[in-house]
């Protein structure tokens, strides 16, 4: 969530979607969790987060896109950006991951690991998850490109972001066999392969 400095220069207005996001997306997985994806309903999200199904739809055009919101992504951009510009993008990405990650409460993080319990096991949610990564991949590009001062359209680029984006994913995959990994330090550990060269 959002720092403490960061809260104070937002208005009114932006802290109060940020909380009903967050409200929605909640309510949501406790739901998801208890009762099962498929059998919750939108009025039952809405209900329990206590706004209408029209407002849900405001902040979530889908059921899907409930699960799909990461609430970390725009803080995850912007540490990335505010690390050291002597370091390079993979560096920059793993001390931003870090950063990020250390900061998250018990509960922020059963939220990330609820949610990509739900990519990997709802067929629905899964193809979602992997058209979602497409626009991943051309975010990602467009920062390691701006980092690097290479065009975004560099083949390089996009292949660096595809390569660090599949390793992302190999770490979630892998919490699949073992649910009690730290998929962070997964994350961490492929990011450090791939900084090395990725060899095996």
């Amino acid at each position: 969530m959002p720092s403490e400095g960061d809260r104070s220069a937002m208005g009114l207005r932006e802290r109060k979607k940020i909380k009903t996001h967050a409200a929605i997306q909640r309510e949501a997985l406790r739901l998801f969790r208890e009762q099962g994806y498929t059998a919750t309903t939108v009025e039952q999200i809405a209900e329990a987060a206590e706004v209408s199904p029209s407002t849900f739809f405001r902040y979530f055009p889908t059921k899907e896109d409930v699960v799909l919101y990461d609430v970390l992504d725009p803080v995850m951009i912007a540490t990335f950006k505010a690390q050291p510009a002597d370091l390079s993008p993979i560096q920059a990405l793993r001390a931003a991951f870090r950063d990020v990650y250390d900061c998250l409460s018990a509960e922020e993080l059963t939220q990330q690991r609820e949610r990509a319990a739900l990519f990997l096991s709802v067929p629905e949610l899964r193809g979602a998850w992997m058209s979602e990564l497409a626009g991943t991949i051309q975010l990602l590009t467009g920062l390691i490109a701006e980092r690097s001062g290479r065009r975004a359209d560099d083949l390089g680029v996009r292949n660096y972001a595809g390569a660090v984006i599949g390793a992302i994913m190999a770490a979630w995959l892998a919490t699949a066999d073992d649910p009690s990994a730290d998929v962070f330090e997964l994350v961490d550990g492929g990011m450090a392969r791939l900084e090395n060269g990725l060899n095996l």
